[in-house]
């Protein structure tokens, strides 16, 4: 009787183990989901301003209409992805567009002391410094996913219940992991 009762306690507290290391997982898999969209959000932010960048920058540079073209082009091509990876690609073109953009704008003086450029520049800045935090928090999260579900014995439940590892949100150019400098 006594074996039967330690073979029922030892079955309950590995029910026990099970339930708790499964949402565990669940938890960190719903964070991990929770950061991608806070990277989401300030991805969606910045898609917003570039096209009152352009308008504003338009009328100073018709001339340079290839620039104006290539970070509308970047724009729509980072929209449009999706996966992680494809995003990390999609942003470093943006990026290096946006930076494209500021170059020619400083060989305009008059383009450079407009309010309103200077407004939408100084917002794209900060919205940089936000996404490469939710950068960072997701890629944190998925650490701790990855982590999970690699360990022991949680690598037993993530395979039986079909958790999975998380790629890195990166960003490829190494040139393009900094904010672009806006200086006047």
């Amino acid at each position: 009787m006594v074996i039967l009762w330690g073979i029922l306690i030892v079955a309950v507290l590995g029910v026990i183990a099970v339930i708790s290391m499964y949402n565990q997982l669940v938890s960190v898999r719903n964070e991990v989901k929770n950061a991608w969209a806070g990277i989401d959000v300030q991805l969606k932010r910045r898609y917003d301003l570039i096209p009152n960048l352009v308008e504003t920058i338009k009328g100073y540079l018709a001339h340079e209409k290839t620039v104006l073209e290539n970070v509308i082009k970047a724009r729509q091509q980072a929209i449009d992805v999706s996966g992680v990876k494809e995003q990390g690609r999609a942003e470093t073109a943006l990026t290096q567009s946006l930076r494209s953009l500021f170059a020619v704008v400083e060989n305009y003086p008059n383009l450079k002391a407009n309010q309103n450029l200077l407004s939408l520049q100084e917002e794209l800045a900060s919205t940089e410094n936000k996404i490469s935090f939710s950068r960072n928090n997701y890629n944190d999260w998925a650490q701790k996913l990855n982590t999970a579900v690699e360990q022991f014995p949680t690598n037993l439940i993530a395979g039986t219940f079909n958790f999975h590892k998380e790629e890195f949100f990166e960003v490829e150019d190494a040139s393009v992991k900094e904010a672009p400098k806006v200086k006047f």
